[in-house]
């Protein structure tokens, strides 16, 4: 048993530290150091591995300067709720003492995991808040009677790296990512304080004054919202973001916490002790909360596919729960009182909750201008609740939701094999009850993660059955392939719009719904596609081949994708020269940069000559949405246009300004440094607009004439980089040399010399996530939005929701450079 060393040594009735469990599908990458004032202070390095955090004891603490090593004694497994524990251990109970997380993040093998621990040498990458890059962890040969292995962490030089003269991350940074506390703080908690669940002591809330005296209700039917296509407009309405994740009602009584799903299932097992912990603090004798899990991905908006795959692993160290509504209190039935009193009561009740849980507040503006906010977040939509109803169980209209794009539950009928792996599915044939009919809604073959994929192949071939269980026929083109199964599975599923054939289109798999029943299901919506349009007739083969497993997006899901940006997307990259990464085989396979024809290329791909490139090697190109779907066919995860045209190649027609932060850089800083670029443009007389890289930082772009030559493009550039690095060095640099770069933003200049290339607008980026570089409006920069925030998956909402293209006004900005470039100096 993974854990029995870690249990044997300590008593959980006298220590705050989670008992936790060992999960049973291992897979996640979570990283954490705590440090951890024992009877010697040290700090201690976890990396999740097969369902739990192998823990090492650094006892001087990580450097940041290569090659330096430093001891790390390897402990027992730890569970993953672990990760999160801050506070302090009693005096004689095992590592009696302070615990702060002074670091978190995720963590990514370089090589075999498995065998680079078993062998001793692991080598690796961290992505945490203070700590990046390349490691390594060396076990030490085992000297006589030593019980414990002795490891060396050793840090790689790469731009994390820090030279022996600088600061000390370790002083420099003492406090909790968790918290902000360093460990005194955390050492002199006052009576009534729990690091893990908050303050106990607080002051009862007060009740609404229509709450009624009751006894415990048990289970109460949630109230569900009314799908309309548009947000109330009138003042009485309050307005909430809509959560991507499970709907459940956590019960605090006598004993632990419960948590019920919509249907009144009990689930309180799946989602840890934390969370239970932490309701169980708060300072209520007996409540019923409404609330909704969810799993919070990189860009801090709700991920309900995060939350399917970390229930599949068993894991719940990421899940929070937003509480909307307080249904009933210490013996007084709320249901009576008015939305908004409740809501009151229930944010005092969770003034000072544990982190695990937060308050969903609200906002009183104009339904329309709350809903395309949050579109152009790409979150999922607002319900908007009447601030004066009473809590009415079932579908009423005091609660309307507004979603940013279609999305719905539909039952599982059937299935199509992958092409890529015999045990695991290419697509769900999918289907929703009308009048006791199961009807036909079309396919899914993209959103699956591969073990989702083989999962769902797993659970449906128990399934399987020979005769279809729709109520009419199939043609020949929609039963092609399919594997018919007894319809018992709910599958969420999010998609662009409904065929005039009544079929779903450009669908994406979020999860399954186990908390919800096949026979419930119904159409939501009976909204159409105002006129069809169809993709270019390019021959994808294996179309469920998986580009990015961890963010389930198929060679088919990334042609649906361009196919649907392509027209804003087209006039950058269409008849120019292009560079791309290709990566056959996905992300997690060999990828590779290309910039000439190579054999077996799509034929929609055009060939075009350098005249300044020796050699007989083409150069390529595509001249419309064919050409970029010949590129998806051949594994192009990445498209970098030349700033030139094919027709006037030695006269750039743009100036791309890449902000890249160094290590320790906050993002609200490479903002600033955004708009002080866009300043020093507009005094030279240039508009500029922005993009989100996809990567680390932003491109800061400005159409042009094509009248000047490439060098004295690079020098306007390059003059604009050199003054801000001269005005302000302690934050710009303008040399690319990595040792110059720590803690301040490089002004990449060098993208506009001849042949120099940036990614396109909307493509694509061939790392984890399938982040796509997104154009802004310059008012939508925020700390909220960050450089790798859109996805193939959230960004059709948002431009679904867009009144105007931000970049919309590029072309007909562009003037001649004739003089700018003394201007600007």
């Amino acid at each position: 048993m993974a854990l029995e060393t870690y249990r044997k040594k300590r008593d959980f009735k006298a220590t705050p530290e989670p008992r936790g469990r060992a999960r049973k599908a291992p897979g996640g990458d979570s990283y954490v150091i705590q440090k951890h004032a024992a009877r010697r202070l040290h700090y201690d390095l976890r990396l999740e591995m097969g369902g739990v955090l192998k823990s090492w004891a650094v006892t001087k603490g990580p450097s940041l300067v290569p090659g330096e090593k430093r001891l790390a004694v390897h402990v027992e497994d730890h569970p993953l709720e672990y990760g999160g524990f801050e506070g302090t251990i009693p005096k004689g109970e095992y590592g009696g003492g302070t615990v702060i997380v002074w670091d978190a993040g995720r963590w990514s093998p370089i090589g075999d995991m498995q065998k680079g621990y078993a062998k001793g040498h692991l080598d690796f990458e961290l992505h945490g808040e203070k700590l990046g890059g390349r490691w390594h962890l060396v076990r030490m040969g085992k000297k006589l009677r030593e019980k414990k292995e002795n490891w060396l962490l050793i840090k790689g030089d790469d731009d994390f790296a820090r030279g022996e003269d600088d600061p000390d991350i370790l002083e420099e940074r003492p406090e909790s990512v968790k918290t902000g506390r360093v460990v005194e703080e955390v050492a002199g908690e006052a009576p009534g304080w729990s690091s893990r669940t908050g303050r106990i002591d607080r002051p009862e809330p007060s009740l609404p004054k229509k709450a009624k005296k009751a006894g415990y209700p048990g289970f109460i039917a949630p109230a569900l919202a009314s799908l309309k296509p548009a947000p109330p407009a009138s003042g009485k309405w309050l307005h909430e973001i809509k959560f991507d994740g499970y709907r459940l009602q956590a019960h605090i009584g006598r004993r632990a916490a419960q948590l019920y799903t919509r249907s009144g299932l009990d689930w309180t097992d799946e989602f840890g002790e934390v969370l239970t912990a932490a309701l169980s603090a708060l300072p209520a004798r007996e409540a019923i909360i409404d609330g909704e899990l969810v799993v919070e991905g990189a860009g801090g908006a709700s991920d309900f596919s995060a939350l399917q795959a970390d229930l599949s692993a068993g894991r719940t160290d990421r899940m929070v729960f937003y509480a909307f509504d307080l249904l009933y209190l210490d013996g007084h039935d709320l249901r009576p009182a008015p939305l908004v009193e409740r809501k009151a009561a229930l944010k005092a009740l969770m003034r000072d909750a544990a982190p695990v849980l937060r308050y969903s507040d609200h906002f009183e503006e104009d339904g329309a201008v709350v809903l395309q906010h949050a579109c152009r977040l790409s979150l999922e939509g607002i319900i908007s609740k009447d601030r004066e109803a009473p809590y009415r169980s079932g579908r009423g209209k005091d609660w309307i939701k507004s979603k940013c794009s279609e999305r719905q539950e539909f039952v599982i009928g059937g299935f199509v094999p992958s092409t890529t792996s015999r045990k695991a599915i290419g697509s769900l044939v999918l289907g929703y009850y009308e009048k006791g009919k199961l009807l036909h809604a079309g396919r899914v073959g993209t959103g699956y993660t591969h073990k989702v994929a083989a999962d769902l192949f797993k659970r449906l071939e128990k399934l399987e059955q020979k005769q279809s269980p729709f109520a009419g026929k199939l043609t020949a083109e929609e039963a092609r392939q399919a594997r018919f199964v007894r319809p018992e599975l709910v599958a969420e599923v999010e998609f662009s719009t409904w065929t005039a054939d009544d079929l779903i289109r450009h669908a994406s798999f979020r999860g399954l719904r186990e908390d919800k029943k096949p026979e419930e299901v119904r159409r939501e919506s009976k909204r159409k596609a105002p006129a069809e349009k169809a993709m270019p007739a390019i021959r994808l083969t294996h179309p469920d081949r998986l580009y990015w497993k961890d963010a389930g997006v198929t060679k088919q899901g990334l042609a649906e994708y361009y196919s649907e940006v392509w027209p804003r997307m087209g006039p950058f990259v269409v008849d120019r020269p292009l560079a791309l990464v290709r990566c056959p085989d996905g992300v997690d396979g060999q990828c590779f940069f290309q910039k000439h024809a190579w054999r077996g290329q799509s034929k929609e791909i055009l060939q075009a000559r350098d005249p300044k490139e020796a050699g007989d090697q083409p150069i390529i190109a595509i001249d419309g949405l064919p050409g970029l779907l010949g590129l998806v066919q051949g594994g192009a995860l990445e498209i970098h246009p030349w700033g030139a045209r094919l027709g006037d190649l030695e006269k750039p027609d743009l100036i791309n300004m890449d902000l890249d932060p160094g290590p320790g850089v906050p993002w609200e800083a490479v903002i600033e440094a955004a708009q002080e670029v866009r300043e020093r443009l507009r005094e030279a007389g240039l508009a500029s607009f922005v993009k989100t890289s996809g990567g680390k930082g932003l491109h800061v772009v400005a159409p042009l004439k094509p009248r000047a030559q490439w060098d004295e493009v690079k020098a306007f550039a390059k003059s604009i980089a050199d003054a801000m690095a001269a005005d302000d060095p302690e934050r710009y640099v303008a040399t690319v040399t990595k040792a110059k770069r720590k803690g301040k933003i490089l002004i990449d200049y060098l993208r506009n010399g001849r042949g120099a290339t940036a990614v396109a607008p909307y493509s694509t980026r061939a790392r984890p996530g399938a982040a796509v570089s997104m154009p802004l409006d310059w008012e939508e920069l925020s700390p909220a939005v960050g450089p790798a925030y859109f996805t193939v998956e959230n960004v059709l909402p948002r431009l679904a929701a867009l009144k105007i293209d931000p970049w919309e006004e590029f072309w007909k900005a562009a003037v001649p450079l004739d003089g700018r470039a003394k201007r600007a100096a």
